[in-house]
């Protein structure tokens, strides 16, 4: 641990004595949190960024199309609109954020909405008669103006929020005491050859309530890389040298996959959610063959010509339809 850490600690715990208060008037209700009538899944976490809530989202969304009409709430972070936005032929990334961009791209069937104030996005939804059957909230863990009905926490294999600190020490946003709230914890970037001693290992460390599930999952690449009017293997794409630009909270699973991989490559990365400039724009487009992430790649795409990107999917190690079967079952209740 650095000197500097340490003289963060002080800072670290005014912030866990807020965030402990806030978290009590909510507990006692002397601070409101709004319940509803039907099926609200919260997926979230209780650390900043880097534990894949996006590809959670889409891989809810699988699941719960095929049965019911499924939206998404989200903070849209960084946007250049304010309040309440629904996505619709004219959105953007600059208007909606990058997520809700891309949620929106991938599945025109879903309703997909930001709001800083979730409380207020599902009024807007439902004064606008928008609401779908089932609602996602994205990273809407500690949003507890909202009660969901069923709350998914995720934490990275690399990075357990049993192992970190509060901020500004470390990444933990909230207490650890608040994963009670979640019904369901996904270890998620796990090594796809994870044991079962390892996985009985972060269990215990976990210390997982006897209300709670424990699941394990990776990120599943895909082997085809994607443009805005191409597809190519990736193992074609990665014949000749290539730059990796990323703007997300944890690149390192990427490079490593790609490093693993045998490519030639350079990596530049930025901060995540970071708005590329003109000047940066105009240095990506001296780069032959930019490969991005899909995230990235809705900021990019309307930019540069020179990019692609490569999909992932969450996947689970075991018990996927175990996974499966208390979602759907959450949701049916309210059938």
């Amino acid at each position: 641990m650095t000197v500097l850490r340490y003289l963060l600690f002080p800072v670290a715990g005014v912030y866990g004595a807020v965030i402990f208060l806030r978290n009590a008037l909510y507990d006692v209700g002397y601070f409101t949190s709004q319940s509803y009538d039907f099926p609200i899944i919260c997926v979230g976490n209780v650390s900043v960024g880097g534990t894949g809530k996006t590809p959670m989202i889409e891989y809810l969304v699988r699941v719960l199309s095929p049965e019911y009409k499924v939206g998404t709430l989200s903070r849209g972070y960084k946007r250049q609109s304010k309040g309440f936005y629904v996505a619709d032929f004219d959105s953007t990334a600059a208007l909606m954020g990058d997520e809700p961009f891309q949620f929106a791209s991938k599945f025109p069937q879903v309703v997909v909405a930001v709001d800083a104030d979730r409380r207020n996005g599902i009024l807007q939804l439902q004064e606008r008669k928008l609401l779908p059957q089932v609602l996602l909230l994205d990273d809407a863990f500690q949003h507890r103006k909202v009660q969901p009905g069923f709350s998914i926490l995720l934490t990275a294999f690399d990075s357990l929020y049993v192992d970190d600190w509060l901020l500004p020490v470390g990444t933990l946003r909230d207490t650890i005491s608040q994963v009670k709230r979640a019904q369901i914890i996904v270890v998620t970037k796990c090594p796809t050859n994870l044991s079962i001693e390892q996985a009985g290992s972060i269990r215990g460390k976990l210390r997982v309530l006897p209300h709670q599930l424990v699941f394990f999952a990776t990120i599943a690449y895909s082997d085809m890389v994607m443009a805005k009017s191409t597809n190519e293997k990736l193992t074609d794409f990665g014949q000749l040298p290539f730059t990796l630009v990323t703007g997300i909270a944890n690149p390192t699973p990427l490079v490593k996959f790609l490093e693993e991989k045998g490519f030639e490559f350079t990596h530049i990365n930025f901060p995540d959610h970071h708005h590329f400039s003109e000047r940066e724009i105009n240095d990506l487009r001296l780069h032959q063959r930019i490969l991005t992430t899909e995230k990235d790649f809705m900021r990019l795409k309307d930019s540069l010509d020179n990019v692609s990107y490569l999909p992932i999917e969450t996947q689970f190690i075991w018990d996927e339809d175990k996974f499966k079967d208390n979602i759907i079952k959450y949701v049916k209740e309210y059938s």
